[in-house]
């Protein structure tokens, strides 16, 4: 990559297939592994930075499991008329 390039116009890497198939609670258990593997400071750089790039493709995994699961109770919660049917909506009490 030359010094003008930005990672702006470099082109977005495919999805892993390995990670789209994980579930939330997988991707979680697999990026919180590899946080304490950074913080612990006992990777090569090239380890580091493969582990920091995995664990980017894991945290948007998660992200977009969980923006899903929003969706789909939102959804549950709207009557024929989408209107709320009377629940509180997610995350509220």
């Amino acid at each position: 990559m030359a010094m003008t390039d930005t990672p702006e116009t470099a082109a977005a890497p495919a999805p892993d297939p390995a990670i789209t198939a994980l579930s939330f609670e997988a991707a979680m258990g697999e990026l919180e592994t590899i946080v304490r593997r950074l913080e612990s400071g006992d990777v090569s750089l090239e380890e580091s930075v493969a582990l920091y790039e995995r664990g980017h493709a894991l945290r948007g995994h998660c992200e977009a499991r969980l923006a899903a699961a929003q969706a789909r109770i939102e959804q549950v919660s709207l009557g024929a008329d989408g209107r709320p049917t009377g629940t509180t909506p997610f995350g509220e009490s």
